[in-house]
């Protein structure tokens, strides 16, 4: 299958890197979906590399078709809204970092803003049934091949985790770049 015949997506939850798998795809080389409304600032230094269709992927999901062949962040949530009947396949890469960081990392970003934290024993909670059911939900669905890549591998083992990256997409990438697009000084929340 060619690269340009599935829709490569990266997701997880907030705060769980997912930003910067962007950066290091679209430095690899692989064209990401962004139209860059959400700009940088101090808890996402490089940007978010967002594009607003995705939040309204429920009511209009007719932009998908224009994805193939490129990558776009869809928060985890969303992953079930993305149809299964069309003829469009998909490989998520879904990035994995330990709560207790998400949730720290959550709570510095709130703060930043002037924003109130939820109760974060009731957010754990949430967060990890949402897990399960993601997890769950990618695996029952043939259109969905997924990824899981570790926060810490990414920032620690960058060259390691660019060359299963391109083996999962199945396409060449250039992995000096994505390998320089990571910089572990923005590890911030390593509890």
């Amino acid at each position: 299958m060619s690269a340009s015949d599935f829709v490569t997506v990266v997701s997880g939850l907030p705060r769980s890197g997912t930003s910067l798998m962007m950066q290091m795809l679209s430095a690899g080389g692989l064209p990401a979906l962004t139209d860059e409304k959400r700009t940088a600032d101090e808890s996402n230094p490089r940007g978010y590399f967002e594009y607003e269709p995705v939040k309204r992927l429920r009511a209009d999901n007719t932009w998908l078709n224009e994805a193939r062949g490129h990558v776009v962040k869809i928060i985890h949530l969303l992953l079930r809204e993305l149809p299964t009947d069309g003829g469009l396949t998909y490989r998520v890469i879904f990035m994995k970092r330990p709560m207790d960081q998400i949730l720290a990392s959550q709570r510095a970003m709130l703060e930043r803003e002037g924003k109130k934290s939820a109760d974060e024993a009731m957010l754990r909670k949430v967060f990890q049934q949402q897990l399960v059911d993601t997890e769950s939900f990618l695996a029952s669905h043939e259109q969905f091949s997924h990824l899981p890549v570790d926060y810490h591998d990414v920032v620690n083992h960058p060259r390691e985790s660019a060359e299963k990256i391109q083996t999962f997409l199945d396409r060449e990438m250039d992995l000096e770049a994505m390998t320089r697009a990571v910089d572990p000084a923005l590890y911030r929340q390593r509890l």
